[in-house]
């Protein structure tokens, strides 16, 4: 017997419309002090350091008594490994992922059924705002496994009802071949694995695909490699926000509009300067701290980010209710001081991108040297060229790093290729 069944999609949602669901004030606090109430009575870590400051749940009610709590960092969380950081029972998590740890044991992160409900429906609304849709193929160019973003993409656009291929990262060729034979219109990945993907396109195909967009995040980058990914691919580029501790990709995107991206309204934004903490105005560049009213297995409170962005004052040409933020620029841990100046590879990178000939991939060796900080740059062409051409290039790039930066900072041209590709997320600073 034939059953006719829901359109694809129509299952969950038919579209996401967050203009229809943006909580109000009263209910974002008060899913707040439901959470720190709940802490309290388990004896959560962070009820502790709120105890300590004499802090109660029900003194915490508007923005302004945000900055009577504590402040949290993926260290609180390393230094509760595993599981120390769970606010609910053990036998209500539903799935674990990680972060990957730089050194020691990696950042768990737990999830309820709920909580995983949030993350798909956020994702969902982020892409919808770039118009995914039931008749998109999402290619998802991110790793699965512990790491959340090849997760976030797929249950987010199978959420819309859109066709998911669930390719993860590497095998570039093969990515390349599937992408063209089945017509994928959306690509998910790191922008540092999408020049990759650009190069393999060029090399084998050069044309018949179908993207129309291309969704790139987990690492900062310039509007210059937005540009040449927009162009070599033949997309709209769109930055797509987030970080594992909060849930993953989905606490931010940008709409076709590219002016700054548009936070869930799930989460509380703030900006703070990262030296004092202090809680900054709109438009100013700070640290992103954000606090979630919903979260239930790993609470997120106040949570130090570490990148670098400002919050957007005024509405967006879309339409759409959520406040902003502006694209990050990097992150506080990932800053250089050179000779007084602080120094973002997204600035190196737009730096490179500006000169004709140059390919946007960049490496930077950061030392120490008699106490100060000191860094230099290894790029690459684009192209083979002759003797005078990168004598040219050179002075160019010179001009372009000291108007970009404010410093001269000793680099050095390569030829293509030289620099060792990574499948997901590129490691631009080599500390030495």
């Amino acid at each position: 017997m034939e059953m006719n069944g829901p359109a694809k999609g129509d299952a969950v949602m038919t579209r996401i419309n967050r203009a229809q669901e943006c909580a109000s004030r009263e209910e974002k606090f008060a899913g707040l002090r439901s959470i720190l109430s709940r802490m309290a009575e388990t004896g959560h870590p962070y009820a502790k350091r709120m105890a300590e400051r004499g802090i109660r749940p029900d003194d915490v009610s508007s923005y302004e008594d945000l900055s009577l709590l504590p402040t949290t960092t993926k260290y609180d969380i390393l230094n509760n490994y595993p599981l120390g950081w769970l606010a609910v029972d053990k036998k209500d998590v539903v799935r674990i992922h990680a972060t990957n740890g730089s050194t020691g044991k990696p950042t768990l992160v737990a999830y309820t059924e709920g909580d995983l409900l949030m993350w798909a429906r956020n994702m969902a609304w982020c892409m919808s705002l770039a118009g995914v849709n039931g008749d998109d193929i999402v290619q998802v160019s991110f790793a699965y496994g512990l790491f959340t973003g090849g997760f976030g993409f797929h249950e987010g656009a199978s959420l819309l009802g859109a066709a998911v291929v669930p390719i993860s990262d590497g095998f570039t060729d093969r990515q390349v071949s599937i992408m063209r034979d089945l017509g994928s219109s959306v690509l998910a990945c790191t922008p540092s694995y999408a020049l990759r993907l650009a190069e393999g396109i060029e090399r084998t195909c050069g044309d018949g695909l179908s993207l129309r967009l291309g969704f790139f995040g987990a690492e900062s980058w310039s509007d210059e490699l937005r540009k040449s990914l927009e162009s070599r691919l033949g997309i709209k580029a769109i930055d797509l926000y987030g970080l594992s501790e909060a849930m993953g990709p989905g606490v931010s995107s940008e709409c076709l509009e590219q002016n700054g991206l548009h936070i869930s309204d799930d989460f509380i934004a703030q900006t703070v300067d990262p030296k004092t903490l202090e809680t900054l105005e709109d438009g100013s560049e700070g640290e992103l701290v954000l606090t979630s009213w919903k979260k239930q297995a790993f609470p997120l409170v106040r949570y130090r980010t570490r990148d670098i962005t400002s919050l957007m004052p005024g509405p967006c040409p879309c339409g759409e209710p959520t406040p902003r933020m502006a694209r990050v620029r990097g992150r506080s841990d990932d800053m250089l001081i050179i000779r007084g100046v602080n120094v973002f590879p997204s600035q190196v990178e737009a730096a490179i991108c500006a000169v004709p000939g140059m390919s946007p991939n960049f490496q930077i060796s950061a030392w120490r040297d008699s106490g100060l900080q000191e860094m230099s740059i290894d790029c690459e062409m684009s192209g083979e060229r002759d003797a005078e051409d990168i004598e040219a290039m050179g002075r160019d790039l010179a001009h372009s790093i000291k108007q970009s930066i404010g410093v001269t900072i000793p680099f050095e041209i390569l030829p293509p290729g030289a620099l060792q590709r990574t499948d997901g997320r590129a490691e631009r600073i080599i500390k030495k």
